[in-house]
């Protein structure tokens, strides 16, 4: 039997189709589309969104040469203006409009900085403090937080030494730290803070703010404070997490800017202050980490692999706190997958192959490995390899953890390989039914905020979907806000406002005397930073909600792409049985030889999952190409 390739209309399909890597800020370039494939797309009447959304998803730069050769060959004035927008001739430095500072969204929560001038002073201050704060130190020290912050408070509310209100904050804060009431100790500190680094307490209250964001997974203000704060100013115990937040703010700015010269300018910023991160400290590995991801963006490959390696090789401390020790393990396996991401790229499928194998079966990343280790074996030829992996994916048991559509796109074009069509339409119809419904969905959410004074009420968008009142009715599955709560930014900010529910239910279990006084203002702070939480959490769901509204469109788009490669396909199947009828009777071109390897044992699948097969299916499909 002769197996005949796919055309190369497919092969740019699959090309187009390939999933990028988003997690961690990680992103996978796309293969460039030609004149000719887009010009290709047209003569298959293809509706023109669908072909906006291949080239946007192409991140193609186009020449001039490319944009006039999509003219003279008739392509759509809309698909003309996006490859235009995409042009290489773009170049030119971007300038921000004035009014994009005017219309923050985030003014409200913004933390202000003041210089105010005064003394250095020993933590403790010196012996001409008054009794009552000294015997609140004293109480904090006899680990009976309670009290002290009850007399601390009341100090506050009486304004009883106003000349040390710096220290009575900053002690209140340390009471409330040692209560376990993280967010409440947060506010105080930063009451400290925000008189500037002149104030003596300052330099205490810094280092202790850094350490809370263990506790809240939320470094939101600190990286406030860190863009706002001389570089000189950091506090030795707070130096290694400042600049690593520095960093990740140049790394965005850098990802955000559509100005190359910006973007570099950015990137270096970053890289500057995440090699002043110690080698030492627990922001070493996502310094190197991000330090990888952007030696990838600017195409510095080896030295991207270098930086990853240097994160999975790194042993992690078992007796760190077991959250730490999580994110550090996830962080390594997020390593392996950039690095086969890398290989696969540059059509090294072997070697990505063997990195996406590395992922621990435990990992909570070992479903997008399987997936993306399915490409790389549909690229080897490995088709029944590919569809055993993709079986995995779609198990039960990654049902509500794992949100991966694509694998079904993958799935498809497996069987357009073997040129099983009625599988292939049976696949893309089920997936359009799925999806389709999804993005309608999404798409209306988001319309909903479109404009500035929209996004303002932005905790409205949180609420509609986590809120106490969410009304449930959504098409989107557990799976879907399992892959957006991947953002850690917005994971950070969730576990923050669920610390304000768990502080809210500490105060209503204490007794009335603290209950009453200090627990109804430590209820009413927390009410309002609520919802300026809340916002922050709505707007980081509304961009990862665009990042994922956008994938779906892609995909779908692919769908109708593949659904008009069948039909053409199958317009040549038909020609081909039509001339060779005699030919199609012979029944010597079937057999098939079963070869498998003599190290394992087979058992056939009777669509029953069990944890220890998972990624071990293989799939026994011959082809029906002529």
């Amino acid at each position: 039997m002769t197996t005949m390739k796919t055309t190369s209309r497919l092969g740019f399909g699959i090309a187009q189709i390939a999933l990028g890597l988003s997690l961690f800020g990680y992103s996978n370039t796309a293969s460039a589309l030609t004149c000719d494939e887009i010009i290709q797309m047209v003569g298959y009447d293809l509706p023109t969104d669908v072909i906006i959304n291949t080239v946007k998803g192409s991140g193609t730069r186009f020449s001039a040469e490319e944009i006039q050769c999509l003219a003279d060959k008739g392509a759509p004035a809309a698909v003309i203006d996006q490859a235009k927008r995409m042009s290489a001739q773009q170049e030119s430095r971007v300038e921000m409009p004035e009014e994009e500072e005017s219309n923050r969204i985030d003014d409200e929560d913004d933390v202000e900085i003041r210089n105010v001038r005064g003394e250095d002073l020993s933590e403790d201050g010196d012996a001409n403090d008054p009794r009552e704060i000294k015997h609140a130190i004293k109480l904090i020290r006899a680990q009976k937080p309670i009290e002290a912050s009850y007399r601390l408070f009341a100090l506050l509310s009486e304004g009883k030494y106003p000349e040390f209100e710096s220290k009575i904050h900053y002690y209140l804060a340390r009471a409330l730290s040692d209560f376990e009431m993280y967010h409440s100790a947060q506010y105080y500190y930063l009451q400290v803070i925000k008189k500037g680094p002149s104030d003596p307490y300052f330099n205490y209250a810094l280092p202790k703010l850094v350490a809370l964001t263990r506790f809240t997974d939320d470094d939101t203000d600190l990286a406030r404070i860190a863009s706002k704060l001389p570089v000189e100013r950091y506090p030795r115990q707070a130096k290694n997490q400042l600049h690593y937040l520095l960093g990740v703010q140049e790394y965005n700015k850098g990802s955000r800017s559509q100005n190359p010269e910006d973007r570099d300018l950015a990137f270096g910023e970053a890289r500057k202050n995440f090699e002043k991160v110690s080698s030492k400290s627990a922001y070493y590995l996502p310094s190197r980490y991000i330090e990888g991801v952007i030696f990838n963006q600017q195409e510095k490959y080896k030295s991207a692999v270098r930086a990853f390696r240097d994160v999975y090789r790194e042993e992690v401390d078992i007796y760190n706190d077991a959250r730490e020790v999580r994110k550090m393990n996830d962080l390594k396996d997020l390593s392996l997958i950039n690095i086969a991401s890398i290989y696969y790229g540059i059509a090294r499928y072997e070697e990505a192959s063997n990195y996406y194998q590395k992922v621990s079966r435990k990992s909570g990343y070992w479903a997008e490995s399987m997936f993306r280790d399915a490409w790389s074996n549909l690229h080897l030829g490995e088709l029944n390899v590919t569809l055993g992996k993709v079986l995995t994916v779609e198990s039960p048991y990654f049902a509500d953890s794992d949100f991966i559509p694509e694998a079904k796109i993958l799935k498809a074009l497996t069987y357009f390989q073997l040129c099983d069509y009625n599988k292939v339409e049976s696949i893309i119809n089920k997936f359009d039914a799925t999806y389709q419904p999804m993005r309608t969905e999404l798409t209306e959410f988001l319309a909903e905020y479109e404009t500035v004074e929209q996004r303002r009420l932005a905790d409205q968008a949180w609420n509609r979907y986590f809120g106490p009142e969410a009304d449930g009715e959504t098409v989107l599955p557990q799976a879907f806000f399992s892959r957006v709560l991947k953002n850690q930014d917005l994971a950070g900010v969730v576990r923050h406002l669920e610390m304000m529910d768990e502080e809210i239910r500490r105060i209503d279990s204490e007794k009335p005397q603290w209950r009453d006084t200090v627990g109804v203002h430590l209820k009413k702070v927390i009410e309002k930073d609520r919802r300026t939480y809340e916002k922050r959490a709505g707007r980081l769901l509304l961009e990862e909600m665009k990042v994922q509204n956008a994938m779906l469109g892609t995909l779908l788009s692919q769908s109708q792409i593949i659904g008009f490669e069948v039909v053409d396909a199958q317009r040549l199947d038909y020609e081909y049985k039509a001339s060779n009828f005699e030919a199609l009777t012979d029944q010597s071109k079937f057999d098939v030889d079963f070869a498998t390897s003599p190290d394992l044992i087979y058992w056939p699948f009777n669509g029953e999952f069990w944890a220890d097969e998972l990624g071990y299916y293989n799939y026994t499909e011959q082809s029906s190409c002529k």
